[in-house]
């Protein structure tokens, strides 16, 4: 058996990495299990997003900030790539715009500070927007742009400098009766165990998982070519379809009668569940999704019918010099149906953390600040 640790971390995605940065913070002395050479799901598949403007006003979006802070000052201290390039939703219909109206009159005295610009405004400073037919466009400073390959390939190497996170890649974790935690290469000895396996989590906590009520969920995703300086967005793009998509809209009066009419003039959308995004990374490359199918309808082969329909819905707001694909994937991820994220108990002194679906990225480092300080006490040593 091998000596003690204070805190085992199951899981080096953005979870696993944000409660080990939280523990070893505290002095604790941490190491984090990874059953490939470095982390290989969702946390790696995104669009590399820390994106406040999709969580409803309240504790979510106040855990969002607070994710965001944390993210800043570990993105700085490590050197990654990051940008505060904010975000952009597009309106080309008059019920779009009136969602963006309603959306700003909703956060009027509130902490969330985003302005209705006009097309001229959005024009002059965002040129390869689609023009034509365009009503309106919601501004928000406050969201960031990171590359989720670097962090996940580059993190792990900072917290073992900084904070002497020890890391066991290509080490499963087969079981846990603690202190005991079994991998293939012998017991390790932790006095507390945080699972952060995403779907994975139903492997060590399947009772706990089956009373969770998560449910996965497949998206389809793209990557176009490295553009470099040659075209810049300049900021996170969203359009209407993702109006209806993030709980952040959808207080807003007239969501309702928006999502009927794209019901019917889009069936195809929302039979995919898609809404597109962009974001830009250093080198320049574009990262286009998604789509969103659930459950049982999941199966393990891409349809080439969604990635068609989310290109010729780009095309409707933003004009991209010969775009090519350069990489297709597909990721996977549990939501609840009604929940922001799931904090499981299996057994004593293990927690299981996952359920935070699309919002892993933005949420990471508050959450796991919040499971730390509820966990063991804000004022733990």
């Amino acid at each position: 058996m091998s000596a003690g640790y204070d805190v085992g971390v199951v899981g080096a995605g953005i979870l696993g990495l944000a409660h080990a940065y939280h523990l070893a913070r505290r002095g604790l002395r941490v190491i984090v299990f990874e059953r490939h050479r470095r982390a290989q799901g969702a946390s790696v598949r995104n669009f590399g997003m820390i994106w406040p403007i999709g969580q409803p006003l309240g504790p979510l979006y106040q855990l969002a900030r607070r994710s965001r802070e944390l993210w800043l000052e570990v993105l700085a201290a490590s050197g990654l790539w990051h940008r505060e390039c904010g975000s952009l939703h597009l309106a080309y219909h008059e019920d779009e715009a009136q969602i963006l109206r309603e959306f700003i009159a909703e956060c009027h005295g509130e902490d969330r500070p985003c302005e209705l610009w006009t097309p001229a405004q959005l024009a002059a400073r965002f040129p390869a927007v689609v023009p034509s037919r365009l009503r309106a466009g919601l501004w928000s400073p406050l969201e960031l742009a990171l590359d989720p390959r670097q962090v996940i390939a580059e993190l792990p190497a900072w917290l073992a400098r900084t904070y002497g996170v020890d890391f066991a890649f290509e080490t499963p974790v087969l079981g846990h009766d603690l202190p005991r935690v079994v991998t293939p290469d012998g017991d390790r000895i932790v006095r507390r165990l945080v699972i952060c396996t995403g779907t994975d989590f139903r492997e060590l906590a399947p009772a706990a998982f089956a009373g969770s009520g998560l449910v996965p969920v497949k998206l389809q995703m793209m990557r176009s070519q490295a553009f470099g300086d040659r075209f810049s967005i300049g900021t996170h793009l969203a359009a209407g379809l993702t109006l209806r998509h993030y709980a952040a809209f959808a207080h807003c009066p007239t969501l309702p009668a928006l999502a009927r009419r794209l019901d019917a003039e889009l069936p195809d959308y929302t039979r995919y569940g898609i809404h597109v995004l962009v974001s830009q990374n250093e080198r320049g490359e574009l990262t286009l999704g998604d789509s969103h199918v659930y459950g049982d309808a999941i199966e393990p082969f891409d349809d080439p019918r969604i990635d068609e329909l989310i290109l010729a819905y780009l095309k409707t707001f933003l004009t991209v010099p010969e775009l090519t694909i350069a990489a297709r994937w597909h990721g996977c991820y549990v939501k609840h149906p009604t929940a922001a994220y799931v904090v499981a108990h299996p057994a004593p002194s293990v927690l299981a953390v996952t359920g935070v679906g699309g919002a892993g990225m933005t949420l990471s480092f508050g959450l796991a600040e919040q499971v730390v300080n509820d966990w063991l006490g804000a004022n733990h040593d």
